[in-house]
């Protein structure tokens, strides 16, 4: 990308965007989708030339660098050709079927975060074969709830074609519930300061020298260029909704947390005996949306600029996540409440809030690259990274095809456990990112969490009989 001079119409990247251009923190969103049906490559083409994805000025702009060296957007005319790929013939490999041969086409593109800027950073994938459309979109055009709220506005339900996809909107915990009197909010106000100097610490200390110790799932510096493997784990959101109820108040992302603190004990118990009795301690790295109003948007209101809480763009923070790996035959209660333990505490501070604050104020102050250091610190410092996003309730089509699955993931990261979950139609599927000479096997890990979740079912549904 060469140097240009500035033109009256080019727009500057967002503190987030120019994070996700630098070596150490640049990242490409791949999202698979399932199609059960033959793909029609022309019909979708046509769709996206009329969609609200080529509206969008960021989808019609390359990417420039100005005689400061400062990333801009600027307009251009766009090709369809150049941004799609057609593969007609199934993809050599040693896979078992259609989804095995869609993770193997996404493990090796996770290992490219470079895009040509030559033309707007996005491409489409079409593997005929398989039947999947897989969407390849810079990390710098938008968060995942922006890239998300554009890929539903091309979809609609599979029982009323002019219907757009329902996503259930989030719940904020501040104001839930009944008023609370005046002793409570005061506790509530402390409780919520001290978590919150308390995370910020840990943060700040998690930048500087504090990591995880070392164990057979751990990444570090230059994992990010290991070859990959991709799994998916299976979760029936039925049997989510169950298990949370052997634990009072838990929500959905306190299972997903314990099934993944119940999993990767199994697996670590397997792969090495008695590792944890020593109390081995693995930290998670968790994305979460900072939008005022969570889940997923209408797009014209995200590219209002009237509205800048909702606007387009990379607004979200970070949070820490220790878990505590327990030895074989533990409780699923026990993972779930420790599990919620640790979500009600980053819940009760704004810790991911100072994350997007602080790096926005380094960004400002002292430029890309030593906030991109900064972050690559904590994700070399910690041991997997987890975001979590709602999808759709209802089946649904893409150009009048129904959609089997969808399933979003990332380019590779220097920590060794990058995860992804969307759910979609009453199931949730986790896609687990992993560098396979870390963990050859990420298959049988998918199953430690599977299993986990159906303990957990098995558990809650042992204690609604009591």
């Amino acid at each position: 990308m060469g140097l240009h001079e500035n033109v009256a119409d080019d727009e500057p990247l967002s503190p987030g965007g120019r994070l996700f251009l630098q070596k150490e923190t640049a990242q490409v969103v791949l999202c698979a989708m399932g199609m059960k049906n033959p793909i029609d490559v022309e019909a979708v083409m046509a769709s996206i030339e009329v969609s609200v994805m080529l509206k969008h000025p960021r989808f019609r702009s390359l990417l420039v660098r100005d005689s400061r060296g400062v990333e801009h957007w600027r307009r251009t005319e766009v090709v369809m050709a150049r941004h799609f790929f057609i593969l007609n013939d199934p993809i050599v490999g040693s896979y078992e079927d259609d989804e095995g041969a869609v993770r193997e086409y996404l493990a090796d593109l996770s290992m490219s975060p470079e895009m040509s800027p030559e033309k707007p950073l996005w491409e489409i994938h079409i593997l005929r074969a398989h039947g999947c459309l897989i969407w390849r979109i810079h990390h710098a055009l938008g968060d995942g709830i922006s890239l998300m709220s554009m890929l539903m506005a091309g979809c609609r339900k599979v029982d009323d074609p002019e219907a757009l996809p329902t996503i259930p909107r989030g719940k904020r915990e501040w104001g839930k519930g009944a008023s609370l009197s005046w002793r409570e909010s005061v506790m509530r106000l402390l409780r919520v300061i001290w978590f919150t100097i308390v995370s910020v610490v840990g943060l700040v200390l998690r930048i500087m020298w504090m990591k995880d110790r070392k164990s057979l799932i751990s990444g570090g510096l230059g994992v990010e260029l290991w070859p990959r493997k991709l799994a998916t784990a299976k979760f029936g959101l039925d049997d989510m909704k169950l298990a949370r109820r052997s634990v009072a108040g838990a929500t959905l992302n306190d299972v997903l947390l314990g099934v993944i603190s119940m999993g990767l004990s199994r697996y670590i118990n397997e792969k090495e005996p008695n590792s944890t009795s020593a109390g081995l301690r693995v930290t998670g790295m968790g994305v979460v949306n900072l939008r005022k109003q969570p889940g997923l948007h209408e797009l014209t209101k995200m590219t209002d600029e009237a509205t800048p809480a909702r606007r387009w763009g990379n607004r979200f923070g970070i949070f820490l996540l220790p878990l505590h790996c327990h030895e074989s035959g533990t409780n699923a209660v026990v993972h779930l409440r420790e599990a919620k333990r640790v979500m009600d505490r980053c819940k009760n501070s704004f810790q991911a809030h100072f994350s997007y604050w602080f790096m926005d104020l380094v960004m400002a102050c002292f430029g890309p690259r030593l906030s991109s250091a900064l972050n690559n610190r904590i994700v070399c410092h910690t041991t997997f990274t987890l975001s979590n996003m709602v999808g759709p309730q209802e089946p649904m089509t893409y150009v009048g095809n129904p959609v089997t699955y969808i399933r979003p993931t990332s380019c590779a990261m220097a920590n060794a456990l990058t995860m992804h979950m969307v759910s979609y139609a009453n199931r949730a599927d986790l896609q687990i990112l992993v560098p396979k000479d870390i963990i050859p096997d990420p298959h049988y890990l998918a199953r430690c969490f599977e299993e986990a979740l159906l303990e957990m079912k098995e558990a809650a549904a042992a204690t609604m009989k009591d």
